[in-house]
């Protein structure tokens, strides 16, 4: 063969594969648009709606929407901490906090609200709750693409295998009987939790520049979560301590979760207003549920911080 036809065929296989390169673009970003357009987006911002924001969003929080964004109108969360604080490699891990199948199932039924939330709700919840922030808009570029990211997490989980979606975790959480012992849980945070999280509970920054968030969060103090995110409640912290913490070691017993999630919950951190407003009917409130009002007489005390058994007891007999 001569070297001209070579050279030939060699040119027309590289404008094929440029071509190709082209064309996919243009259908990740007509698909891009497109799902943008559903929701009204404007085709510049349906553009950067993309799973892939979505999943940053999830993941470097602090820097594209915290309260040290450039742009004001950026500033949608209150505190410095990631979504994936809690929801462990972007909501990736199946088990305790995974986003795997969350989208399959809204919308449901809210008590806290006291009525139907789709996944929307749920997110703005968190933002509001969890981030400390504010709602954001249904049909922005931001919520767009955190429901893109979620929905194909979906999509992710029904292509796996049983092996991959096995439970990495030890023994579910069972709940004490006693109430918790807020000084074996001090003990317990300054054995196996400071050295990631800091002896003031503060976090480990990223980097010196507090824009960019935290390695490891804050569990208390102006940077964390609100009193009226679901993590505030003893006996949520304490399922996800016991099935994940320490990281890359959960080994904790239920007795030391307990008290440790307890010890984490008493201190300090940011107020959200309006909370009695929360559970319009009362009996549908989580038995540690932090703040009133209650549909029994028992402390606030009690249910921050237990024995737990005797409220359960009470709304199982108001059920039969």
């Amino acid at each position: 063969m001569s070297p001209g036809v070579v050279s030939e065929r060699r040119g027309l296989a590289i404008a094929i594969v440029v071509c190709g390169l082209i064309g996919a673009a243009t259908v990740v970003a007509t698909l891009a648009i497109s799902r943008g357009s559903e929701v009204g987006l404007s085709g510049a911002a349906a553009a950067i709606a993309t799973e892939e924001y979505g999943r940053r969003l999830l993941t470097d929080t602090s820097r594209l929407m915290g309260p040290d964004h450039d742009d004001p109108a950026r500033r949608q969360t209150g505190i410095r901490m990631a979504c994936a604080s809690c929801h462990l490699g972007g909501g990736t891990e199946p088990g305790t906090l995974s986003l795997l199948q969350s989208a399959a199932v809204y919308p449901r039924f809210s008590g806290r609200d006291g009525g139907v939330r789709d996944l929307v709700d749920r997110i703005n919840g968190c933002m509001t709750r969890s981030m400390n922030g504010r709602e954001l808009p249904r049909d922005s570029p931001e919520m767009v693409a955190m429901v893109a990211y979620i929905t194909s997490l979906g999509d992710i989980y029904a292509a796996m295998g049983e092996g991959q979606r096995k439970v990495d975790e030890i023994t579910a959480f069972k709940t004490p009987s006693r109430g918790a012992d807020l000084q074996a849980g001090e003990r317990v945070f300054g054995d196996r939790c400071a050295i990631c999280h800091g002896a003031d509970g503060a976090g480990l920054q990223a980097t010196p520049t507090r824009a960019d968030g935290y390695v490891f969060p804050p569990l208390w103090g102006p940077d964390s979560f609100n009193d009226g995110a679901g993590m505030h409640r003893v006996l949520t912290a304490a399922r996800f301590i016991k099935a994940k913490m320490p990281l890359g070691q959960a080994d904790l017993t239920d007795d030391q979760a307990f008290d440790v999630a307890a010890y984490i919950n008493s201190k300090p951190r940011p107020r959200m207003a309006d909370l009695d407003r929360d559970y319009p009917d009362r009996s549908t409130k989580p038995i540690d549920g932090p703040y009133g009002p209650y549909a029994d007489d028992f402390p606030i005390e009690q249910h921050r911080f237990g024995p737990f058994p005797p409220i359960e007891q009470y709304y199982k007999s108001l059920k039969r």
